[in-house]
């Protein structure tokens, strides 16, 4: 194609080395030109001066850097000249192909350009207006028994299909004015039943594990079973937990008892535990409190002793068959009413021998012979040194509350009543090894709310290949209990403590302090104010704590301020509410204490005041607050000590603003 003349030239594109050298060569040419005009004299102008005479070599040096820098300046103008002739003719370049420069757009993304709305408005939908299947949809009815829907549960189905039927019917008789005959609404009740059963056909919808008789039960069901009740085992040879009391395979004498106690349903550590102990298997039982765990070893003990001989005048001198310690004389007072529920109806002598009593009473009890003894371990060990007792046929051993034991300094006492029983009952450590059926093995319990490492160092030494069963999350309170914590000025507790009283009404409250001191002068001041209070700890006589316990159990006192005495194992019903005057030391003991309420599948409410003397627990605190999902107060979130784990960091002076509670 042909150039007109008036199209502006092609640009040519010149390399570096290029432009230097016409760079030089102009100025070469301005050079030339002005010697030439310097040699022609022109009119009017004046002569020429003569030539200067030569340098000397100082002027010389001088002029030949003179002449360098000048070349070193033009250069540099070459250069700067040379760059903008290239920029001038990139503007060229740009402007002939892209045209002039005109107001920038804004760039539509094609995700914006094409976006689809999925907004929907009722004037877009013609089908209803051009369509009357649209207006009045039939739903298929399906009568008679004329097949079913895919992915829908046959029963239902059969369900819904009887109640059209009926329906159906009754329009026909009412347009036809009969009345409905005895033998059709026989046979139509008959349909309603069997609407309700599933067939072989129906169990493409598996029934759940509830719905289903024993030997219907599948793994999976199993498996959906222990997720129900949150039971987990750790052990080989399980046997399948026992779901009602039917199932549970104890003697009748004993179902008759549960019948006449009013135990309805087992709790989850009643179904996991009991078909264990009926196979005298060594248990180790991790459950939170309140949750059953005495039944849960007095059947199976029980059980164990029906299969024995009776005890006669011949034996009763070589001790009883049975031995259950508890840490505490009321917990050991509460185990002992609880068997004796059962054990009238057997026939089976039970004797509790705790501190407080008489020893010599307790001997002579002994001496004339029972089955089952129920014991704190301090007593115990002084009724087998004074030669009161003597365990040589003692074969079933059950420890409740095993960590509180060892915390409180009992272990030596519960050694020594183990190694008091006969050793050559021990199952053997080899767990495959066969078990003679003629000779009877020592049976163990061990039942804790939570496992330290002094209980695990027992149950390595006492127990064989046990079973461990753990109902929830050791350590952990139940989840039907309201936790509050508030931090409080020392000075406070007492006016706190009267509101939250005084929203109690016919309720009743347990209130924990740390010592006897602060126990009673607490006691003191709320009796003082008008509550109905009695208090329970450690420095009270036997009789008196009984009293006490039987005052607030029957509603004669509705405040019971108490120290740790009360805060393991004992069973008060309907507590409403906890409240922890004082912080306990250790998160276990906290636990234990709030787990006085919310038992027996009823809610409860637990209220804590907290200093800042309690900073060794606050991460312990803050940790189970979170984990039990209950509101964490500001103070104690923001606080140093609920940041990291006692002993992880080194101890420093608190803060100003820290001995805020302090005063």
């Amino acid at each position: 194609m042909k150039r007109s003349l008036d199209d502006p030239p092609k640009p040519v594109f010149l390399s570096k080395a290029d432009r230097e050298r016409l760079a030089l060569q102009r100025r070469q040419d301005e050079v030339a030109t002005q010697k030439r005009a310097a040699a022609e004299p022109s009119s009017g102008r004046p002569p020429r001066p003569p030539p200067p005479d030569p340098p000397s070599g100082r002027d010389r040096h001088r002029d030949r850097a003179r002449e360098d820098d000048a070349k070193t300046r033009d250069k540099a103008r070459a250069e700067k000249q040379a760059e903008r002739e290239r920029e001038k003719e990139m503007e060229a370049i740009k402007e002939q192909y892209l045209g002039s420069k005109k107001p920038k757009k804004r760039v539509i993304k094609p995700s914006e350009k094409f976006r689809f709305s999925f907004d929907w408005e009722n004037t877009e939908d013609t089908s209803r207006d051009m369509n009357n299947l649209y207006q009045n949809p039939h739903e298929a009815r399906l009568l008679f028994g004329r097949g079913f829907r895919a992915g829908i549960d046959r029963r239902e189905q059969k369900k819904l299909a009887v109640r059209y039927e009926k329906e159906t019917r009754e329009e026909i008789r009412r347009k036809e004015g009969v009345e409905e005959r005895p033998e059709d609404a026989a046979a139509q009740r008959q349909k309603e039943a069997a609407a309700e059963l599933y067939d072989a056909f129906d169990m493409r919808v598996d029934r759940h594990w509830s719905e289903k008789k024993l030997e219907e039960m599948t793994e999976r069901d199993w498996r959906i079973f222990r997720e129900d009740f949150n039971v987990s085992y750790k052990g080989s040879r399980l046997p399948r937990p026992m779901r009602s009391w039917e199932e549970s395979k104890l003697a009748p004498e004993l179902l008759k008892a549960v019948e006449k106690v009013g135990y309805k349903k087992p709790s989850p550590i009643q179904m996991a535990s009991i078909p264990l102990g009926l196979q005298q298997r060594d248990v180790i039982g991790i459950a939170e409190t309140g949750s059953g765990k005495t039944a849960a070893f007095v059947l199976p003990m029980l059980t164990y002793i029906t299969k024995l001989p009776p005890m006669t005048e011949e034996n009763e001198a070589e001790g009883p068959y049975a031995v259950v310690m508890a840490p505490t004389r009321e917990l050991a007072q509460q185990i002992e009413d609880e068997t004796l529920k059962f054990a009238r109806y057997l026939g089976i002598k039970v004797v509790s021998i705790v501190g407080g009593q008489s020893i010599e009473e307790q001997g002579f009890k002994l001496r004339q012979g029972c089955e089952v003894v129920i014991a704190t371990p301090g007593r115990l060990i002084d009724c087998l040194e004074r030669r009161y007792a003597v365990l040589n046929q003692c074969n079933y051993v059950v420890l409740d509350e095993a960590d509180r034991m060892i915390d409180m300094g009992f272990e030596p006492q519960v050694v020594g009543v183990l190694d008091a029983m006969p050793s050559s009952n021990l199952k053997p450590e080899n767990e495959e090894e066969e078990l003679d059926e003629k000779k009877i093995y020592r049976t163990t319990y061990m039942f804790s709310a939570t496992m330290p490492p002094a209980v695990e160092r027992l149950a390595r030494k006492y127990l064989r290949n046990p079973v461990v069963v753990t109902i929830g999350t050791a350590g952990k309170a139940t989840e039907l209990i309201t936790q509050s914590v508030s931090m409080v000025k020392p000075s406070e507790k007492m006016s706190r403590l009267q509101r939250l009283l005084d929203e109690l009404g016919d309720k009743t409250a347990i209130v924990f302090c740390n010592t006897k001191k602060s126990a009673d002068f607490c006691a003191k001041e709320l009796d003082r104010l008008g509550y109905r209070v009695t208090t329970l700890h450690g420095g009270k006589s036997q009789e008196q704590r009984e009293i006490s316990l039987e005052g607030f159990r029957s509603r004669r006192f509705n405040v019971l301020v108490a120290t740790d005495v009360a805060g393991r194992g004992i069973d008060i019903p309907d507590v409403a509410h906890v409240i922890n005057y004082e912080m306990p030391n250790s998160i276990d003991m906290y636990t234990h204490r709030i787990g006085r309420t919310g038992r027996a599948g009823k809610t409860g409410l637990a209220t804590t005041f907290l200093t800042l003397h309690d900073t060794d627990v606050f991460y312990d605190l803050k940790q189970m607050l979170i984990q039990s999902n209950s509101p964490v107060p500001p103070e104690l979130a923001r606080h140093e000590a609920s940041k990291f784990k006692p002993g992880s960091i080194p101890d420093r002076p608190p803060r100003r603003n820290e001995t805020l509670y302090a005063h």
